[in-house]
């Protein structure tokens, strides 16, 4: 088979990269589709800051991806590269040589995916095998490098990554994912030992690990993510095109500095997100959504976001900057009510909802099925049942027992691909109570009066839409409230009241009450 058809044959159906399943949560592929998405973005930013210049026609640009998976990313590059450089290389074996051995690199993670890549790009895992597309590559791995690294153990934790020695150190048998491109003091200078010498990347793309693969679980695994995005723009690209989780925008175990950073970082030049579970990357259950995001070095401006809904933005893309507030509001709809709502100046709720274990009692934590025996009984709201303590069982917030109490769940989600409450039904607890940490104490309260009216307060849509826009995750924290205004509990509250109060549009209203479902009364 010749050359010419090696690629023409890529576009048949099916596309074997639309057809093979995950390796597990933290090496998730991308779909050809997708990533295809982001380099369209890529081709119009490059056109709309090089005068209009077509990113594929030009022969001189480097792209890495420093974690390649099944390779879909430096393909889809080479098959553009292939198209565009046809008038400068007439010949399709030189033109695929030029774009192979010349423009298209990648670090493989793992060797099984550093296998995989090779045959997606080479069309042989082994770049100088005889059924390899191109010529001239010295050794099997071409320019897609892998190399079995080992962790840095220091104290039980790899310094680098911070993966528990007990779970990765294992052995020769089996993967230790010490990934290269974060188990280095000086990326630059291992870049040039990976690629025999030093290597200045014109664009960066890709989808890196999302979590460590070390024992954790869902939203209780370390992200990694935020470390691969922070060592890829050292490399200081013209561009660079990841796609990530979204949870970091708004929430996510140790991501607070990141979040910070890349709210501030003027080159951020565009965000497209994806919020509605399973739609970006099918079958993959990331809560919260993932996005990509855009990053150019010579920018300095605000950033274009934009949202897709079932395959269609929800609107056009806005111009701003993403700093305006301390997480990301996603939703450029949400803007102009969460502004009206900050217009006033009031305190919010963050104040007044407790931190998690408002008692200091686990989830597990259970008293007796009845108060009889029990001198000075307490009654205690935990997860999915209501036992009986001793007075004495409670030592932290003690003066809390005998208030009158608003309890929110501290988790508050389904596995739906589309959540529309954000948050459980209250519940009044009378004085003499207390909690596990399956609740928050969201309010404190001298009087009944006052806490039925709190409790119908945190039951509108107004008040879940203002918590949805910092909630990322089924966890219901006391920070998803720091949008919420604390007003006064003399009155209770409905909708129509509060998008008064507010002054909300009719359009705005609308847009609340089609994102956030009513609680059943």
């Amino acid at each position: 088979m010749s050359n010419q058809a090696s690629f023409s044959l890529r576009g048949r159906n099916p596309d074997v990269l639309t057809c093979i399943a995950n390796l597990s949560n933290d090496e998730v592929f991308t779909p050809p589709e997708f990533a295809n998405q982001m380099l369209e973005t890529l081709t119009l930013a490059w056109a709309n800051n090089h005068d209009g210049e077509n990113l594929w026609a030009n022969s001189s640009l480097r792209f890495l991806d420093p974690f390649t998976k099944s390779g879909v990313f430096l393909r889809e590059i080479a098959t553009r590269l292939i198209d565009g450089l046809s008038e400068e290389f007439p010949d399709l074996d030189e033109r695929v040589d030029h774009v192979l051995s010349k423009q298209v690199f990648g670090i493989g993670i793992t060797y099984l995916t550093s296998l995989l890549a090779r045959r997606s790009v080479y069309c042989s895992k082994h770049a100088n095998g005889p059924h390899s597309v191109v010529g001239g590559f010295g050794s099997d791995a071409g320019n897609i490098w892998f190399e079995r690294l080992e962790h840095s153990w220091s104290d039980g934790k790899c310094s680098y990554c911070g993966a528990r020695q007990k779970v990765l150190d294992r052995g020769d048998g089996l993967e230790t994912h010490a990934y290269a491109l974060l188990h280095t003091d000086d990326v630059k200078a291992e870049i040039a030992n990976w690629f025999g010498e030093n290597m200045q990347f014109d664009v960066i793309i890709g989808n890196p690990p999302y979590q460590l693969d070390d024992g954790g679980h869902g939203s209780s695994a370390a992200p990694i993510y935020q470390m691969f995005v922070e060592k890829a723009l050292d490399l200081e690209p013209q561009y660079a095109v990841f796609v990530t989780p979204s949870r970091w925008m708004a929430g996510g175990k140790g991501l607070d500095q990141f979040r910070k950073k890349m709210l501030s970082d003027r080159r951020m030049h565009s965000i497209v997100d994806f919020p509605k579970l399973y739609e970006a990357f099918p079958g993959v259950k990331i809560r919260g959504g993932i996005s990509y995001f855009l990053w150019g070095r010579d920018y300095n401006g605000p950033c274009s976001v934009q949202t897709f809904w079932d395959g269609e933005p929800t609107g056009p893309a806005v111009s701003r900057y993403l700093d305006d507030y301390d997480v990301l509001v996603r939703r450029n709809e949400a803007v102009p009510i969460l502004e009206k709502v900050k217009e006033k100046s009031e305190p919010t709720l963050a104040q007044r909802v407790s931190a998690g274990k408002p008692f200091g009692l686990r989830t597990f934590f259970h008293g007796k099925p009845s108060a009889a025996k029990i001198e000075n009984p307490i009654k205690l709201f935990g997860s999915q049942k209501i036992t009986w303590i001793h007075r004495s069982e409670i030592v932290v917030n003690c003066e809390w027992v005998d208030t009158w109490k608003v309890l929110m769940t501290a988790v508050q989600g389904t596995s739906a691909a589309v959540e529309t409450k954000f948050l459980s039904k209250p519940i009044i607890a009378p004085p003499g109570t207390a909690c596990t940490e399956t609740y928050l104490v969201a309010g404190r309260f001298e009087d009944e009066a006052s806490a039925e009216n709190y409790a119908s307060y945190l039951k509108t849509r107004f008040v879940r839409f203002l918590v949805s826009l910092r909630k990322a995750t089924q966890h219901a924290n006391r920070d998803v409230y720091s949008f919420v205004p604390d007003i006064s509990y003399d009155e209770s509250w409905d909708d129509e009241k509060l998008y008064s109060r507010y002054g909300l549009s009719e359009e705005e209203i609308a847009y609340i009450e089609s994102q956030v479902a009513k609680h059943d009364d």
